[in-house]
């Protein structure tokens, strides 16, 4: 037994290892050198709570952040309503079931920088020929306004993401006996019924695990902000993420940018770890 233990830690070193050394301890540093006026070479005093006070007042900081929240809600309720409406589909009896799997898989495949620049031919290019053909004064102008910059990234988030969390809401679905499925059936349920009352309580750990997945995606969503938008028009679509790094990397204020990235840590721990905490306590055991 000693013997195995010893064994089973030693496989389990080299992860834990790469864990301290690549997430933890760059933490500890980082939420250190927000105390401080780090430039990102030396440090030279000690400002206490001083960076973290003034984010509180920064518009710019605080209009990232409610436009990141908003943005996650609506990219959150999507992308699991897709999600699971595509398992749906591709659980049910179709021939095509399974080669439609894999195109609805596909986008989470592209990565990130090359799917903003996709999706920006078609919001700027295609929409705007779409909209002059047509006469659709709405298709016109796309991403050069708040609204449609908004949505933008949540039509690109969920086209990316929703193949992703369909395959996590499959194996939940083929995990449901089909005797509770028959029983439904002899007792004359609908088909909605079956879904709502015997499917929908039996994948509820789906929804953990994909909300968790979704909320922590799309509160760190960078690459895809650039490439779209890049936070315009005037800084009205930039995420948190994209703040820190600009604060970081082009005003150069090291330090005031960790601060942020503190806080940033800190909203979405509070934000996944409840979702899990009271999603747990409404799932069902089988």
């Amino acid at each position: 037994m000693r013997n195995r233990d010893l064994s089973f830690w030693l496989f389990l070193a080299p992860v834990i290892l790469a864990l301290v050394l690549v997430v933890f301890v760059p933490l500890l540093y980082g939420t250190i050198y927000s105390f401080t006026d780090w430039d990102g070479i030396k440090t030279s005093q000690f400002v206490g709570l001083d960076h973290y006070i003034t984010l509180f007042q920064d518009s710019e900081f605080l209009n990232a952040l409610q436009f990141t929240t908003l943005f996650s809600i609506a990219s959150i309720l999507l992308i699991n309503a897709f999600g699971l409406s595509l398992a749906l589909i591709v659980t049910s009896k179709l021939k095509s079931r399974n080669v439609l799997r894999t195109i609805f898989f596909m986008p989470n495949l592209i990565g990130g920088l090359i799917l903003g620049f996709i999706w920006q031919f078609i919001f700027i290019k295609v929409f705007s020929s779409i909209g002059t053909l047509f006469g659709i004064p709405f298709l016109n102008g796309w991403l050069s306004t708040t609204e449609t910059g908004f949505w933008g990234l949540v039509i690109l988030m969920t086209w990316q993401l929703s193949g992703y969390v369909m395959v996590i809401y499959i194996a939940y679905l083929q995990g449901i006996p089909n005797e509770l499925i028959e029983a439904a059936e002899i007792d004359g349920a609908s088909p909605f019924q079956k879904f709502w009352r015997v499917k929908f309580p039996l994948i509820a750990p789906a929804f953990t695990v994909s909300l968790f997945l979704t909320l922590s995606n799309s509160f760190k969503l960078y690459d895809q902000n650039l490439a779209l938008t890049d936070g315009g028009p005037y800084n009205s679509t930039q995420m948190l993420a994209m703040d820190i790094v600009k604060t970081a990397f082009t005003d150069n204020n090291m330090a005031y940018a960790q601060a942020k990235a503190v806080i940033f840590f800190i909203i979405v721990a509070i934000f996944s770890l409840s979702q899990v905490y009271f999603n747990k306590k409404r799932e069902v055991d089988l």
